[in-house]
């Protein structure tokens, strides 16, 4: 098969990004190369909708899609057996939805069931979400990932580690009225979804936005159209006039682009059936540690009075991971893992496929390593700083992996790389 090559005219990664707040959307054609959305909406970390081209030849479109509305029969044959999360759009749970699972033939009945009492106030509003569909389904005809979101680490490591069982690909299914309380998405990642079947409205804010919405005790509304945002003994912080926000309608067909650390919150206008994904890269893995740094110190700030327990390092690691969903042993080997696939392919010649359709060149590669570089220089500290160095990195692998980054990367700074290049060995797996 074919792949696609997929370059960057950019080696290095700039973290100084325009502090101008972005209170537009544009809407885009899938014709845009993907160096130029690399430029114009990756690094600068700005939203976009692109037309409905882009998933015109999708299986699933054809599929799942009767007449604009789902395809029940469809779905039932395909997945009716499955155990699928679904959560109820009418139960608080925390600042979230209280989620329970259903099969799925069960779930298309409900469905159907609401349907046909026209969305009664007397039922359940249930909304499946986060279902894993094409984890589960691997080999099932659905979708091709579009080049522009091909450079995906996160599902890049855990398509490779199929031992973590995890992945960061769904599917969301549900009637009109379901939706999305106001949230950012897992690890500060970049989202991308696509709506297959439906229409949904999007409430985007930019960065630091999300601050007017917070309580006196700095605690997220859960519905950011609320009445209870007037309350201002609760929500001081709260103004109509300065908050910036993008209100946008997606389209059947459209996909969306939700920037890293965007607060955003979203309903189905129409019964709907979406695909989304979660992702890091390059051009926001500063951003992606950065929280997780931050998350750590919130967390040995909490347990700070248990600090002379034996072990109170490792168990700072546990609370991070079942709270923050990774801790650094988690981070760092996911690093290590995009580092070493990237120097190979820039040492050895091995291809870093994606998705098994696109590759990356030369420049894209480094600068990948060029953002892991920044990242591994403040892990180091940090992790120095907070004594936990050693815990993480027992031989020094931190160390090791950023010399041969910082080498490899002067190597292309200068004008005899050939020959020193050649001299640059990635180690084996036990020295990283």
């Amino acid at each position: 098969m074919m792949l696609e090559l997929l370059e960057i005219k950019t080696k290095r990664l700039s973290i100084d990004k325009d502090a101008a707040i972005v209170d537009w959307i544009d809407r885009v054609a899938p014709s845009m190369t993907y160096d130029e959305f690399f430029t114009k909406y990756l690094i600068p970390n700005k939203p976009c909708i692109f037309n409905t081209k882009i998933t015109e030849n999708w299986s699933c479109r054809r599929q799942w899609n009767d007449d604009n509305a789902p395809d029940f029969d469809v779905l039932d044959l395909l997945f009716g057996n499955c155990v699928v999360p679904v959560a109820d759009c009418n139960k608080k749970y925390y600042n979230s939805q209280q989620k329970d699972d259903m099969r799925m033939s069960d779930y298309l009945n409900y469905w159907m069931d609401y349907t046909r009492s026209n969305s009664s106030n007397s039922m359940s509003l249930l909304y499946l979400k986060d279902w894993h569909c094409p984890r589960l389904f691997p080999n099932a005809p659905m979708y091709n990932v579009p080049q522009y979101f091909a450079s995906d680490w996160l599902n890049e490591y855990y398509i490779s580690n199929p031992s973590l069982n995890d992945d960061y690909r769904f599917v969301y299914m549900g009637p009109n009225g379901t939706w999305t309380p106001l949230h950012a998405d897992v690890f500060g990642s970049y989202s991308w979804s696509a709506n297959i079947v439906g229409k949904k409205r999007w409430l985007l804010f930019p960065p630091h936005q999300e601050d007017f919405l917070r309580d006196i005790n700095g605690q997220l509304i859960y519905d950011a159209t609320s009445d209870e945002l007037n309350d201002y003994k609760k929500y001081r912080a709260y103004d109509k006039r300065a908050l910036k926000c993008i209100d946008v309608i997606q389209n059947q067909g459209e996909i969306i682009f939700v920037p890293s650390g965007w607060h955003h919150q979203v309903w189905n206008l129409e019964d709907s059936i979406s695909i989304n994904h979660n992702w890091i890269n390059g051009c926001n893995i500063v951003d992606v540690w950065r929280g997780l740094k931050k998350e750590l110190s919130l967390v040995m700030k909490e347990v700070t009075d248990c600090q002379d327990m034996n072990n109170w390092a490792e168990q700072c690691q546990l609370i991070l991971k079942s709270t923050y969903g990774m801790d650094y042993y988690l981070f760092f080997d996911f690093i290590v893992f995009i580092a070493k696939r990237r120097l190979n392919m820039i040492l050895k010649k091995e291809k870093v496929i994606s998705f098994n359709k696109y590759e990356f060149g030369v420049n894209h590669c480094l600068f990948d390593l060029d953002a892991i570089r920044l990242i591994l220089i403040d892990f180091i500290n940090d992790a120095e700083e907070k004594s936990i160095y050693d815990l993480i990195c027992e031989r020094k692998q931190g160390h090791k992996l950023l010399n041969k980054i910082v080498l490899l990367l002067q190597t292309y700074n200068s004008e005899d790389q050939p020959t020193i290049i050649k001299n640059i060995d990635v180690q084996s797996e036990d020295e990283m």
